[in-house]
């Protein structure tokens, strides 16, 4: 935090609200979890979670939902960050939920793991007994996630109903619930992409190696740059080429596409997205299923 005898900036405002929600689910609730994907926006959670608790350990868990066709970039970050920090890691993989026949996996050349996240991260929520679950997700993201409020109740089968989302006047959250609901809440909603990224900056946070330009085997699929992973389905049809490219979210590889781009530094990737006419979430395939995609899944259970 900054000296009281300075002035405060945005990102100041942005990150001294953060702490004060953060700290606000450690005191309300009794079994707290920190949802991390290994992006850029749950590790500026961490870090943030680091000025809200330190010297001291976190009050929760790292979660990590693991679809098996995550980036090796990603994995080797969030290894790295917990021998850092210290901080306990809780892996739910999507393949167990497959294995035991609770996830039926996705046939077809756009096959993808993500959405059976939802059944692994409700599965993982019941076997530990959370009682809420911090994401980073933020309300410029996508228009289902424009509705959310900071602290959103899901109901007892973990389902998101946009109706029953409590009013927050005045920074007054309600973490009141019934036995079996939880609750996620959102730290960073009222960042945008491009405040995320100045954070990172400010803070000089690090990031996986995958958000900045760098040579990659992609193949260029429903008018997007796909990673050729082993996970994504090449036929003869795919024409792989190697291309300068960078990923602006993360997440699982058979529906993040990358963006051409040269940008091997902050500055460069911060004059990328005040330039850009495309959110991020204009990367992710899964988005693209339906205008209502994101909505239909959060009602399920996911992020």
């Amino acid at each position: 935090m900054r000296k009281t005898s300075e002035r405060m900036d945005y990102l100041d405002h942005l990150e001294a609200e953060a702490i004060y929600i953060l700290r606000e689910v450690a005191g309300q609730f009794e079994n707290p979890a920190l949802l991390f994907s290994g992006g850029k926006d749950s590790i500026t959670l961490v870090h943030l979670a680091k000025k809200a608790f330190r010297p001291g350990k976190f009050p929760f868990p790292l979660v990590h939902i693991d679809t098996g066709h995550n980036f090796p970039e990603t994995i080797e970050y969030r290894d790295w960050l917990i021998e850092q920090t210290g901080e306990k890691l809780i892996v739910g993989l999507v393949q167990d939920s497959i294995d035991q026949g609770k996830a039926v996996e996705q046939t077809g050349k756009n096959a993808s793991r993500n959405a059976l996240q939802t059944v692994t991260l409700l599965d993982t929520i019941e076997k530990y007994g959370f009682d809420a679950c911090i994401g980073g997700a933020r309300r410029d993201e996508e228009k289902a996630r424009a509705k959310e409020r900071i602290f959103s109740v899901r109901d007892e089968f973990g389902q998101w109903d946009p109706k029953r989302q409590r009013p927050e006047l005045w920074n007054i959250f309600n973490g009141k619930i019934h036995k079996g609901e939880n609750v996620r809440v959102f730290p960073i909603s009222n960042w945008t992409e491009l405040d995320v990224w100045n954070y990172i900056k400010r803070e000089k946070i690090d990031l996986p190696s995958i958000y900045f330009s760098h040579e990659r085997d992609v193949v260029f699929r429903n008018g997007q740059w796909m990673a050729a992973a082993p996970a994504l389905q090449i036929d003869e049809e795919d024409v792989v080429e190697h291309k300068s490219v960078r990923f602006r979210t993360v997440g699982d590889m058979t529906c993040t596409a990358a963006v051409d781009s040269i940008a091997t530094e902050l500055d460069d990737i911060i004059a990328e997205i005040k330039a850009s006419t495309v959110s991020e979430r204009g990367a992710r395939m899964d988005d693209k299923v339906s205008e209502a995609a994101m909505e239909e899944r959060k009602k399920q259970g996911y992020f």
